[in-house]
């Protein structure tokens, strides 16, 4: 598998990477071996998890697996602080918890560091340089190698990384954001991807296969019975993207793959994969076989005609201020 710079820094990362949302509460540990297997022997590198992924049971299972299956200097370790089970503060930036909880990270990862350490998501009660100088501290003290962000809009974003730019060698650059893009879901284009490419910071797509619909398995009203679709808990995580207006995305997506005998999943993930900014979409297979499919996906660059066809049918509507002025 190809690698790719993560923003503007010297490391690394496979142009896929693993994610482990589901690891422990769906997936169990063989099945979590085979994945983390199968990616490692396609030259994948970069593992995302998180210290909220089944109350700490992702990172665990990681942890366990590392080492014993795969060399841990082979693996970027991407892991996120900041979200907490908390109904009334959902998230908490404070330098004391994110600093505890990357502690805590470490210990269920068992490493001494981790390879990229990311914000959650934005505190709003928490002043912003208290919460980035928690990540100069990671850095610094050697717990976390690069740091980035998740979940930032775009002004968050912006905010975030000009202040740690403000203070050149004295405070660490961001390396990251990490949001949902895909097809089905383009929002981040109108101002987070803009200051991405601006600011020099990779952007690693979550759900690039817009939470599955855009494999086609939900096309013309069908809904697998193993599919998140109709699972209970996940059915309504899916359901946004059952419409009519991505009905007509994931037909242009089937056409495409009928054209280029290869699926539906391929020519979503090859979208996401090259668009300007992306460093890598990160992938969550519940198994090695629909791991295998996506990882598959290397060889396959599309057509720019068939890349600008689908451009048009997904093109989000940007309305003032985000449209172009010059048409005013």
């Amino acid at each position: 598998m190809d690698h790719r710079h993560l923003g503007h820094t010297g490391l690394r990362v496979s142009r896929l990477g693993l994610g482990t949302l589901t690891w422990t509460r769906d997936i169990g540990e063989q099945d979590a071996s085979d994945l983390l297997k199968t990616f490692w022997e396609a030259g994948g590198t970069l593992v995302d998890t998180a210290d909220v992924y089944a109350d700490g049971g992702a990172e665990y299972l990681l942890g366990r697996l590392v080492g014993s299956l795969v060399p841990r200097e082979d693996l970027v370790i991407a892991t996120k602080a900041g979200s907490v089970p908390d109904p009334y503060r959902r998230f908490d930036g404070s330098r004391g918890h994110l600093l505890a909880a990357l502690d805590a990270s470490l210990e269920r990862l068992g490493t001494d560091h981790v390879d990229l350490w990311q914000l959650h998501a934005y505190d709003p009660v928490t002043p912003l340089e208290e919460t980035l100088q928690a990540l100069d501290i990671a850095v610094t003290s050697g717990r976390a190698r690069y740091v980035g962000v998740s979940d930032f809009c775009g002004w968050q974003l912006a905010k975030a990384a000009t202040w740690q730019l403000g203070a050149p060698g004295a405070r660490v650059r961001l390396a990251s954001t990490q949001m949902e893009y895909s097809l089905l879901q383009r929002g981040v284009e109108r101002e987070v991807l803009p200051a991405a490419l601006d600011l020099g910071l990779a952007l690693l797509p979550s759900s690039p296969l817009g939470r599955g619909v855009l494999t086609g398995k939900y096309r013309q009203g069908a809904v697998p019975a193993d599919s998140r679709g109709a699972s209970d808990q996940l059915a309504p995580f899916v359901a946004p993207y059952l419409d009519e207006a991505a009905g007509r995305i994931v037909d242009a997506v089937s056409i495409a793959a009928d054209g280029l005998a290869v699926t539906p999943l391929q020519v979503a993930l090859a979208w996401v994969r090259d668009r300007p900014g992306v460093g890598a979409p990160i992938v969550g297979a519940r198994t090695a076989r629909q791991l295998s499919e996506a990882l598959s996906v290397e060889d396959l660059s599309l057509p720019q005609e068939i890349r600008q066809a689908l451009d048009d049918v997904s093109a989000p509507e940007h309305r003032y201020p985000d449209h172009d002025w010059s048409s005013l």
